[in-house]
């Protein structure tokens, strides 16, 4: 199996990094490519511009999405995307791998999700959830935060943690067609002991060493819909 990470973290000691590098190690061990996006280490630009584009369809108005459709079909795209397109072209798994921020993903890996899923080949039309362009591929996140488990859930402070995870599981990933597994949850991250770290690492190796047992996450599927988009 061919697996993508993509990896936002400014630290590379960071425990966040450690699961990036457990993943990488064990997916290897276990017979699979692995490439990795390490977004900071390549001083990704996660800024959605004009400049993403060679040459500008429409010069009157600017409309993003439009001229990632057009620059998608005339091979104009930044070259720094294109090679990011690829990349997720070949994989077969794409793992992001990242702390929580405000409930979402870092700017930096927000912004890579903005200029990598372009319009025309990840979505367009009626291409989305499981018409969307990434049908066929695997998506899951693996992602750290402060906040205790026991704070996320029916009744706790926070509501549930798939609340928190719904603009990116279904929003990105499953609008675009991947079929989402579930995610990997390291919490409390930066209050915990070394001790409690190494028994969330030996959790998460099994997690990855079952990745085949994992059952996807449930999203509409437009057969299910009319032409309005109203559930039948």
């Amino acid at each position: 199996m061919n697996i993508l990470i993509v990896h936002a973290h400014p630290e590379s000691q960071s425990f966040t990094s450690s699961l990036k590098n457990t993943a990488k190690q064990l997916l290897e061990k276990n017979g699979h490519f692995v490439e990795i996006s390490d977004l900071y280490k390549m001083n990704f630009n996660p800024v959605a511009s004009k400049h993403d584009f060679e040459n500008l369809n429409e010069h009157e108005y600017f409309n993003y999405a439009l001229e990632q459709r057009n620059a998608f079909k005339q091979n104009t795209l930044s070259p720094d995307i294109q090679v990011e397109i690829e990349k997720v072209q070949r994989a077969d798994l794409v793992l992001f791998t990242f702390p929580l921020y405000w409930t979402s993903v870092p700017a930096i890996l927000k912004g890579w999700i903005d200029r990598v899923f372009v319009s025309g080949l990840f979505y367009g039309g009626k291409r989305f959830y499981n018409h969307g362009g990434m049908v066929g591929k695997k998506a899951m996140l693996c992602l750290t935060l402060g906040g205790r488990d026991h704070m996320f859930g029916e009744g706790s402070i926070h509501g549930s943690i798939e609340q928190y995870l719904s603009s990116i599981h279904r929003g990105s990933l499953a609008y675009t067609g991947f079929e989402v597994l579930p995610p990997f949850i390291a919490y409390h991250v930066p209050y915990i002991t070394d001790e409690e770290r190494e028994k969330i690492l030996t959790r998460f190796e099994e997690y990855i060493v079952n990745l085949d047992n994992l059952t996807p996450l449930e999203f509409p599927k437009l057969e299910n819909f009319d032409d309005k988009m109203n559930l039948l």
